[in-house]
């Protein structure tokens, strides 16, 4: 099965194609010198490069999609993308959970008995995270402050891997907790190309329509809106 997978939850989006889950072809798009996602202008042009490198569009099998949880503006490019070509295409499209896709990779480098922790910075002193043992999520996605997951994590009492920018982020806390945080600089810290594919290729289609971004708390602007309305947050 040739699948091309797209995962724009993060500031780094990947996007590539796998053909039976040996990987054709393989990108990151960074952000620009000015620090910003550069989703929106560059998306397309990856994401053509990967299906030429696979062969064109007639040997692509399934679209995988990363669904989150991360940023807003990302998720909305990349799901909106993902869909339109699913359309324009007739091909299957398959949501994958960002979190899951990051976890493949955690787990691939760790010993057999780790426990994966997944970690986004979410900003706002939170970090979006899950915990996954060989591929099965053990916590579903989740939103919260890093003394919240660090006190999860010891009550785990087992060997947990941790990497993302979150886990950087908060490395502190969760090292105190007793995960061991990938080093700097190691790949697994970013969302792969081939493991969007790889869990895209495991995963249940969807209708186009019926995919949607995990969000996990309301936008900015929602909170703004409030704040400014006098809605009390809950």
């Amino acid at each position: 099965m040739f699948v091309l997978g797209v995962d724009t939850a993060t500031d780094h989006a990947v996007v590539g194609t796998t053909a039976d889950g040996d990987v054709v072809h393989e990108a990151s798009i960074d952000p620009g010198s000015d620090g910003r996602p550069r989703h929106s202008e560059v998306l397309l042009a990856e994401i053509e490069r990967s299906v030429e490198a696979a062969g064109g569009w007639s040997r692509i099998d399934r679209i995988a999609v990363g669904v989150g949880p991360g940023s807003f503006t990302g998720l909305r490019i990349g799901i909106a993308t993902a869909r339109a070509l699913a359309q324009a295409r007739d091909l299957p499209l398959a949501p994958v959970g960002s979190l899951a896709a990051l976890a493949r990779g955690i787990s691939e480098a760790a010993a057999e008995d780790d426990l994966a922790l997944p970690v986004f910075d979410a900003r706002r002193r939170e970090a979006f995270a899950a915990l996954f043992q060989t591929g099965r999520e053990l916590w579903p996605p989740f939103v919260a402050p890093p003394g919240e997951l660090a006190t999860r994590v010891r009550e785990l009492n087992r060997a947990v891997l941790a990497a993302g920018d979150g886990a950087l982020r908060f490395g502190a806390d969760l090292e105190v907790a007793g995960a061991t945080v990938a080093p700097p600089g190691n790949p697994i810290h970013r969302v792969a190309a081939r493991y969007v594919c790889a869990v895209g290729e495991a995963v249940a289609e969807a209708p186009a329509d019926q995919i949607q971004p995990l969000y996990l708390r309301p936008p900015d602007a929602k909170r703004w809106r409030e704040r400014d309305r006098g809605v009390p947050r809950g």
